[in-house]
């Protein structure tokens, strides 16, 4: 019943804060959409090659960054359907990679994002190297060793070695996470809804907050 549970709580709190306010009349940006519509290949993918996976890719936590920890909740709902129906998974199994592959991940990530803020400057590197990279890997890591512990792992793999595969299985998701948070960051920083150049600059280097100064008053314009 532990998944069940968390499920309805998590996806009560996000609907009760209720984020699709901070979206805007023309809608999430499109990269938001393109993850979620390959988020099911990765949470599918021991069915879709018929081979056991000691832990799928969870993509969790790059949503996270990008969306925010409520929308990052609801978007993955209709992963985890689109999960069952492609990768024809039972309801329980579905469920089940919601929580352990999205839900417990991004809140693992959320908390280490607001420890990183409270404790260490807030600088650039700081965010894509400790939310995008680092973090990632730990959240991932945490989630999949805490499903181990309580679910079990696929059958035949040996515990210890499990706990170990899915340590370095944690590193596929900060690798992919880190670089495109590392991209965003650099060109369109607009996509991710946890970055701020006002938070993550120093101020000699953020851009400016207004439009800039005309001419002062009295002075004339030059003849074109």
């Amino acid at each position: 019943m532990l998944d069940p549970i968390l499920a309805v709580l998590a996806v009560s709190l996000a609907l009760w804060l209720r984020p699709w306010r901070v979206v805007g009349p023309l809608g999430p940006p499109w990269p938001w959409l393109a993850w979620c519509a390959a988020m099911p290949l990765v949470w599918g993918v021991d069915h879709y090659v018929g081979s056991v996976v000691v832990q799928p890719l969870s993509g969790a936590t790059l949503l996270l960054l990008m969306a925010g920890w409520p929308l990052a909740v609801l978007g993955m709902l209709p992963v985890a359907v689109i999960t069952a129906l492609t990768a024809q998974l039972d309801w329980l199994e579905a469920l089940h990679r919601y929580v352990w592959l999205g839900l417990v991940p991004a809140t693992f990530a959320l908390g280490l994002g607001a420890l990183l803020r409270r404790w260490l400057p807030h600088h650039l590197f700081i965010y894509i190297l400790g939310r995008g990279f680092i973090g990632t890997a730990l959240s991932a890591a945490a989630a999949g060793w805490l499903s181990a512990l309580l679910h079990g792992g696929p059958p035949g793999v040996d515990e210890e070695l499990l706990m170990v595969a899915r340590w370095l299985a944690a590193w596929g998701d900060a690798f992919l996470a880190g670089m495109l948070v590392s991209i965003f960051v650099a060109f369109r920083p607009q996509w991710l809804a946890t970055y701020s150049d006002r938070l993550y600059l120093p101020p000699s280097s953020a851009p400016p907050p207004g439009p800039p100064p005309g001419p002062p008053p009295g002075s004339m314009s030059p003849p074109r």
